[in-house]
């Protein structure tokens, strides 16, 4: 990382200007000057919150990011972390874990805290989670297929009945997909609206406001709200519906409508603004309460998964998961899940995993973050050096 930093700077003085899209606090201290962009995400941001040198930033007090980099914000060290003797002293055991570049090495990770993985990059640290560890106890808990890494054997694994990896993989592929598909939520709230006075006089189920079946949705786009345009050499564009203009129902289904809104104002609704919606509805603010927890208040529900970044989409996932009952013998896994996180994000996501693991999960992340890092209970750091 150092490394990158003085070549930064060596741009900069042979006559160059560097733009650099960063959370990292040492690459803002090192820089010259800040934009500061927000307040808030998405419709909440958008507004030049401060600029000017690191020093200046620290001073802004509308500034968050100000307010970390002069330390009146933080994360704290744990005054006390958890043991692996407060957990019942159990462990997971991999012994001989030899693919790629590690050399046949044994590593005890003990369940019921929150594991970091570190080391540089390069070190080994996803070959021995993501390459050994997952597909293992996936193969074991799920009957999956997944390759796995060479190793001799996995000890412990009687200690546990799931294992969930939480990745930055979008979570649809199509503009069909959506956080409040994904969550489970838009069930509920299409349940709602079947139960509605006039909904009901009209004789409309469920399927009604779904947009991924004939009834409810506009045939002119089959729900999808928009009609792609193909530019042959060109990449392809998307115009909205003619018919629909972009709202996937019909007509008479966008008549239902709840305290004014329709089922497809609903889905261009905020998380924030669907829970103060719905605050009399437990099913549904259960849910929505999860992705404020995460720090998604700002996306909406029917937001296309195509333009959700990947460490939105990983932490839609992570509240999918906080919103179903747990077992407290689930080991989670996620892979640098703070990437592209400010601070105030960061700090959101360690309140999270310390839930999990205060219900007796296992935590395990693959991380460069310091904060994660000091706050983890326990790490495991490869090396010395990558390859």
């Amino acid at each position: 990382f150092r490394r990158v930093l003085f070549r930064s700077h060596h741009l900069r003085d042979i006559g160059n200007s560097l733009i650099i899209v960063e959370h990292d606090q040492e690459t803002m201290e090192e820089s010259d000057w800040i934009v500061d962009i927000g307040p808030g995400a998405g419709h909440l941001g958008g507004e030049i919150v401060a600029q000017g040198t690191p020093a200046a930033i620290r001073k802004n007090k509308a500034s968050i990011t100000g307010q970390f980099l002069c330390g009146k914000e933080k994360i704290f060290i744990p005054e006390k972390r958890k043991t692996p003797e407060d957990k019942g002293n159990k462990w997971i055991t991999i012994v001989g874990a030899g693919e790629n570049n590690l050399k046949d090495i044994k590593v005890k990770i003990p369940l019921g805290l929150m594991v970091a993985v570190t080391g540089v990059s390069g070190a080994g640290k996803s070959t021995l989670v993501n390459g050994i560890l997952y597909p293992a106890l996936a193969r074991t808990f799920h009957n999956s297929q997944l390759s796995t890494g060479r190793h001799d054997k996995i000890t412990g694994l009687y200690y546990l009945n799931k294992i969930i990896n939480i990745n930055q993989k979008p979570i649809g592929r199509t503009p069909r997909s959506n956080p409040a598909t994904y969550t489970k939520v838009f069930d509920y709230i299409r349940d709602f609206f079947a139960l509605l006075p006039e909904s009901r006089a009209r004789g409309y189920k469920k399927g009604r406001y779904s947009f991924n079946v004939k009834g409810g949705r506009c045939e002119a786009c089959s729900g999808d709200g928009y009609k792609k345009v193909e530019m042959h050499f060109l990449a392809d564009v998307y115009v909205p519906c003619e018919v629909c203009q972009g709202s996937r129902f019909n007509r008479a289904t966008l008549e239902i409508q709840y305290r004014g809104y329709s089922i497809a104002d609903i889905l261009d609704l905020s998380v924030m603004q669907a829970r103060d919606l719905f605050d009399q509805h437990p099913a549904i603010t259960r849910i929505l309460n999860t992705l404020m927890d995460v720090g998604l208040s700002y996306i909406k529900l029917g937001q296309s998964a195509t333009t959700l970044s990947g460490g939105e989409a990983q932490r839609i996932k992570l509240a999918r998961e906080l919103a179903r009952q747990g077992t407290g013998e689930t080991l989670y896994i996620l892979d640098e899940p703070t990437t592209g996180l400010h601070f105030q994000d960061v700090k959101l996501l360690l309140n999270v995993l310390e839930r999990l693991t205060n219900a007796g999960n296992t935590v395990i992340i693959i991380e460069h973050n310091l904060d994660v890092i000091k706050t983890a209970d326990h790490l495991i750091d490869l090396g010395p050096e990558g390859g």
